[in-house]
């Protein structure tokens, strides 16, 4: 039985706390009561074990934000050298800003990327 301090049990966000969308999951969440562990890309980086259960859960192509302006900023060198999860994860180990955000670990242990209000009450119901 898995108590309420087990970190396998809590709702961790992962993302940027000036990201719009980042904002508006966090409010949504806290709006409904929902107790949330942040984790900060630009202070905390990117954890390498979860970064890997990421890409195994939803998949790099997922996960890689090429819409952003981080993306957009990179040369054209480094966009073309993604090309599957290894150069992808590497991209994403060095550049936190390139992953799509929020990504949520939910306490069933899944994984979310981007925040949709509709998903996320699911995921809670």
């Amino acid at each position: 039985m898995t108590t309420p301090t087990d970190p396998t049990t809590a709702l961790t966000l992962y993302g940027i706390p000036n990201c719009d969308t980042v904002k508006k999951a966090r409010a949504w969440l806290a709006e409904r009561g929902v107790a949330v562990t942040f984790h900060d890309f630009k202070k905390q980086g990117v954890p390498e074990t979860a970064l890997d259960r990421w890409i195994a859960q939803v998949g790099w192509e997922t996960l890689l934000n090429r819409s952003g302006t981080t993306w957009r900023r990179l040369d054209d060198a480094t966009k073309v050298a993604v090309t599957e999860a290894a150069s992808a994860r590497a991209l994403m180990q060095t550049q936190a800003s390139v992953i799509k955000r929020p990504v949520v670990q939910w306490p069933d242990g899944s994984v979310t990327v981007g925040f949709s209000p509709e998903r996320f009450s699911q995921k809670l119901a």
